[in-house]
């Protein structure tokens, strides 16, 4: 029997998800470089040949360790599905001879080094510059078009996203953003392989995004992703996913399969996406683009990873259009055929549509809630009333308990203050949009108060949040 080496870190699709996908197709050896979440620990062990924890100093040379745990489990293939682990994967397959993303995948993971590549190839974004401090950052301020984006190279998530709006705002927005990416290393969202990734930062002008023109219902997000696999360095888009709104600065707050663009305006889409990928030159792996929307049927690239969608992007596709790309990304790298579709897939081949909802303390407009809340997923199941057909259940995973008070939205943290993860499954995605803005206007009024005394409790969000 095929033996796979699943390297675990934060982020990516749901563990437990991940997991069983992975152990349908071979025995899997688990090398877990975040804490197990409570909710898949206890089974870890009767799904996987092997359990191993490294989380501590073994992890300093972490392309040796994967390397290492591969000889000796005798794995025929390595995998992560972790945004903070790709380039050590790619780097420890390259090692094994084995298939992998290949020697270009930190292309796909430095901000500042794809931002190049692509401007090299003329392919269309938003000006940038990439900057180590906050001098560099001012002169950045200085020559680029106001307003603008501070980014961490290497986060993902909207971590430690900044708007800078004047050049008075550069040293607040150069602190913070420096004391978020220490906040996420804590919480176990840092980049594993690359020694002080934390203070590599881009800053990029903010593109007028919209989304009219594009589709045919309001509430819509100006920015879609584009969901695919490299194939022996051939791209292969699976299809497309819709976004609502971004909270400010640019938090994602939900994603829908599959998105609902006409299909002429699709194919510009994958268009783009196929120039973002292929100037990469990645090899075998997963694929996520996210593009902006603009007037006119402008396009900019946002960015490309080396690895599937994160939060619950795959187990989105599996249900709408019958595709588990895991399993099929693991028969691929074990070398077994598989029948990748032969485009990008649309409503059209759908079975319904589903869609993920971070649950953040803000309101459809972004604004924070008027007081402070408690997560309690049977209070919005039953007093929401969302379309007929829908059904909407929690993430565990991804989720904080119930009773747990939610988290004040930090806009600077982005993702790392979500209370929870709901899934929903609805006949078409303009009903999954329609559910979800219902949701959020209805959360600050249906989750229980919190008591006096819990509102100057200090609480954490989960550590297993939603990255996409």
């Amino acid at each position: 029997m095929s033996s796979v080496l699943f390297v675990y870190a934060q982020g990516g699709p749901p563990l437990g998800y991940a997991l069983s996908r992975v152990a349908a197709r071979s025995a899997v050896h688990l090398l877990a470089l975040s804490t197990l979440p409570p909710t898949v620990a206890a089974s870890a062990g009767r799904q996987c040949a092997s359990v191993f924890t490294a989380t501590g100093p073994e992890r300093g040379d972490l392309v040796s360790l994967i390397v290492s745990r591969a000889r000796t489990v005798g794995a025929d293939a390595v995998v992560t599905f972790s945004e903070y682990a790709v380039v050590a994967v790619a780097e420890a397959c390259a090692k094994l001879g084995l298939a992998g993303a290949g020697a270009s995948c930190a292309l796909a993971r430095d901000k500042r080094l794809m931002r190049r590549t692509w401007e090299q190839r003329g392919i269309s974004q938003p000006r940038f510059r990439p900057v180590a401090d906050e001098r560099e950052l001012r002169e950045a301020a200085g020559a680029l078009r106001l307003p603008l984006l501070l980014k961490a190279a290497w986060s993902a998530g909207s971590t430690a996203h900044r708007i800078i709006r004047s050049a008075d705002e550069v040293p607040a927005a150069w602190e913070r953003a420096q004391e978020v990416m220490a906040e996420s290393a804590g919480l176990g969202y840092a980049e594993l392989h690359v020694a002080g990734a934390g203070a590599d930062f881009l800053v990029e002008e903010i593109v007028p995004g919209t989304a009219d023109g594009w589709f045919g219902q309001e509430g819509w997000g100006d920015y879609v992703s584009v969901e695919g696999v490299v194939v022996d360095g051939e791209f292969r888009p699976v299809c497309l996913t819709g976004r609502m709104p971004t909270v400010e600065p640019f938090t994602e707050r939900a994603g829908i399969t599959p998105a609902a663009l006409p299909d002429d305006a699709q194919r510009r889409v994958v268009a783009l996406a196929r120039e973002a990928v292929d100037a990469l030159g990645l090899e075998n792996c997963g694929t996520h683009t996210e593009i902006k929307l603009g007037a006119d049927g402008r396009m900019w690239l946002i960015e490309t990873a080396a690895r599937f969608g994160g939060a619950m992007t795959v187990p989105q596709i599996e249900e709408v259009f019958g595709l588990d790309l895991i399993g099929m990304l693991v028969d691929h790298l074990l070398g077994r055929p598989v029948a990748w579709p032969d485009q990008s897939l649309t409503s059209q081949e759908a079975r319904g549509a589903a869609g993920s909802l971070v649950v953040l303390a803000v309101d459809g407009a972004g604004d924070a809630w008027s007081d402070r809340r408690r997560w309690d997923f049977p209070a919005v199941r039953d007093a929401v009333a969302l379309d007929a057909g829908s059904r909407l259940s929690v993430v565990a995973e991804n989720s904080l308990p119930d009773g747990t008070l939610v988290p004040v939205y930090d806009p600077a943290a982005g993702a790392n203050t979500m209370a929870a993860l709901c899934l929903l499954s609805a006949a078409t995605p303009e009903t999954v949009l329609r559910d979800f803005r219902t949701l959020v206007d209805a959360l600050p009024r249906v989750l229980p108060a919190a008591t006096a005394t819990a509102t100057t409790t200090t609480t954490t969000a989960i550590t297993t949040g939603a990255r996409s």
